[in-house]
């Protein structure tokens, strides 16, 4: 009776991961959106919803305190569920992350684009899917999938610094535009740091998995 309580529980831990998943893979994509589209509103509304994210982190949080308090699990149980609450934290950040993106595309929304935005959304591509496969790896319980999010985050550092040398030409020819260089290179740093936090939050995974850390 009280494994079958502890084991519902975890199912909910699941639920709501996947679904904070969700909201920090939609702020990603509607930010990159509004960026591209520069659409002020859209913008403004990932920067409010933030809170929302904040508050999914809080509510997780609690429900993990509760079942290591409450329930005594076993190790690998325990492995599991302290691996959430560090991985909360780095889903919390990419959502921030998302925010900070949004706020630039409002800054941004009445320029002209030195050029059009290819490779950024490329690298939202590419971090989004990191994210939603680092998720999804802790919830299928998935060594797999941890590998997979691992050999993503190369395709991400390969597109940044295709950014960062694109705009460094851009900023030699066209100096009165520095500070949107500036910005859409903040903008590239932003995607880097949600795919590092992708790769931390499978190497918490691998963790709960094999009991070990993993290893370059």
């Amino acid at each position: 009776m009280i494994r079958s309580k502890f084991d519902k529980d975890l199912d909910l831990l699941n639920d709501e991961l996947i679904e904070m998943g969700n909201l920090i893979e939609s702020a990603i994509n509607a930010a990159i959106t509004a960026l591209k589209e520069q659409n002020v509103d859209l913008a403004k509304q990932i920067v409010e919803s933030d809170k929302e994210i904040d508050d999914m982190e809080r509510t997780i949080e609690q429900r993990c305190l509760r079942l290591l308090l409450q329930q005594q699990p076993v190790a690998r149980d325990l492995r599991f569920i302290s691996s959430a609450l560090k991985m909360i934290t780095d889903m919390e950040r990419i959502g921030d992350q998302a925010a900070d993106i949004s706020e630039i595309a409002i800054r941004l929304a009445d320029q002209t684009y030195l050029k059009e935005l290819v490779h950024i959304p490329q690298m939202a591509d590419v971090a989004i899917n990191m994210v939603k496969t680092s998720i999804d790896s802790f919830v299928r319980r998935d060594i797999e999938l941890v590998k997979k999010v691992i050999a993503y985050d190369d395709k991400v550092d390969e597109l940044f610094d295709i950014i960062k040398n694109e705009l460094v030409d851009l900023i030699r020819e066209n100096i009165e535009y520095k500070e949107q260089v500036i910005d859409l290179l903040m903008i590239a740093k932003y995607l880097e740091r949600i795919g590092d936090h992708a790769q931390n939050i499978v190497e918490w995974v691998y963790f709960a998995i094999k009991g070990e850390h993993y290893t370059w």
